[in-house]
């Protein structure tokens, strides 16, 4: 019988495409220039579902596992810092940062004497270009953070719970 290797699991939620649901919120803000501002609520709406799927998915995860000692607490560490790191990477930093990169672009092209500089798409072009170039500083800027925040006051940190398995 063969035994997997759990750091090798893949985990649907950050090593497959279904990740890209936590980026829509980037997309929305890239668009609200050119559509009405529910569609921009909507892909928050979509963002966070992913993040709860997350949050939700770790702690089942936790629950599943053997051993009884300390379970509750482990499923609350897993689940709270899957929530928190989420939120922060995949909602809250990314949208912030995408909203100020186009109204950056809507600002200058107030001042614009080139047609294409003053075309209305032109702040969703580098919102949406600036979106792959901003995901794994935050991700690791976030990541940096927890580790010297969060996770060393609980004592807690998800890669070394692999680990120790």
């Amino acid at each position: 019988m063969k035994v997997e290797d759990d750091s090798t699991e893949v985990d649907i939620f950050r090593d497959t495409s279904l990740r890209y649901l936590g980026y829509t919120n980037e997309v929305g803000e890239a668009f609200r220039s050119i559509v009405p501002k529910s569609i921009v609520w909507i892909s928050y709406v979509i963002a966070s579902g992913y993040v709860v799927a997350d949050t939700a998915h770790k702690g089942i995860k936790e629950y599943g596992k053997n051993g009884a000692e300390n379970k509750n607490k482990r499923i609350f560490l897993s689940a709270s810092d899957t929530l928190i790191w989420q939120s922060f990477a995949s909602v809250i930093i990314p949208g912030l940062v995408i909203n100020r990169i186009c109204a950056g672009v809507r600002f200058m092209q107030r001042n614009a004497k080139s047609p294409i500089m003053r075309n209305p798409w032109m702040s969703t072009i580098v919102g949406l270009i600036s979106i792959p170039l901003i995901i794994h500083p935050i991700d690791d800027g976030v990541e940096r953070t927890m580790d010297s925040t969060y996770r060393q006051w609980t004592g807690y940190h998800p890669l070394k719970e692999i680990e120790n398995k």
